[in-house]
């Protein structure tokens, strides 16, 4: 790997802090920075539909951004099929409108009307004939990982000890404790979101930039040259040295 990719953690729906962290990498590697976005594009921030917008329009322009698909991706997937499906990582209890997790802000980014007395179904309804099929399409189509030589890119990160064509979709996309308590090296430096910490992450076998955007928080960025990996803040470059892990 020579040149430098940049990895943007989860955005759930937050346009405006995106476009700043945008504007930080490309201020750092140009117009043409390989971007990678770590996935939950959608969900509980205000404008999801703005968000998958300006992803689908940028990379019509030929920029260098790749996407992997987190389980909130999935989640409005799922919720957009002819029948809605439930997620089986979901509790029974819970579907894509609990106010837990997002949904609704997701669908009136789109000008649904997600009025707390409306059913599901109408819901659903109303969700099909409003949001863009260029959209929907674009979501179906997102990979699970993306591999640049040493590096992974995952949304929730893996299960240790399974090859990368044997890992599940539901570990890629919602795995945690295995994962995160993992303490060796894995064949790649994991990079990933989907758990919220308070600031980036880097714990030596694996990066994470979920710092809580879905919540209010800042959207976070990190860049990859060399062997080095650098938070990319407001005033640029801050050097991450790993935590140190047990071999």
């Amino acid at each position: 790997m020579t040149d430098p990719i940049y990895a943007i953690g989860d955005v759930h729906g937050q346009l405006e802090k995106l476009l700043e962290v945008i504007a930080r990498i490309e201020a750092d590697g140009g117009p043409t920075a390989n971007i990678v976005f770590l996935g939950d594009l959608v969900d509980r921030g205000p404008d999801s539909s703005g968000v998958i917008e300006l992803v689908i329009n940028a990379r019509q322009l030929g920029k260098n951004w790749q996407v992997v698909k987190g389980n909130h991706d999935r989640m409005f997937q799922y919720f957009m099929e002819d029948t809605p499906r439930h997620d089986t990582r979901l509790r029974a209890e819970l579907s894509w409108m609990h106010p837990r997790l997002g949904g609704r802000e997701t669908l009136a980014s789109y000008g649904v009307d997600v009025h707390p007395d409306r059913t599901e179904q109408d819901l659903h309804a109303e969700a099909r004939a409003k949001v863009p099929q260029s959209h929907m399409a674009f979501i179906e189509s997102l990979p699970f990982f993306h591999q640049v030589d040493n590096l992974l890119f995952v949304h929730a990160g893996i299960r240790p000890g399974i090859a990368l064509p044997k890992q599940s979709e539901d570990d890629l996309c919602w795995i945690r404790d295995d994962f995160l308590n993992y303490p060796r090296q894995h064949p790649w430096l994991v990079v990933h979101g989907h758990t919220v910490v308070p600031a980036v992450e880097h714990r030596g076998n694996r990066v994470n930039l979920d710092t809580g955007a879905g919540y209010g928080n800042p959207i976070s960025a990190v860049v990859f040259e060399g062997d080095q990996v650098w938070r990319l803040g407001p005033n640029g470059r801050e050097l991450l040295t790993p935590a140190a892990i047990q071999i």
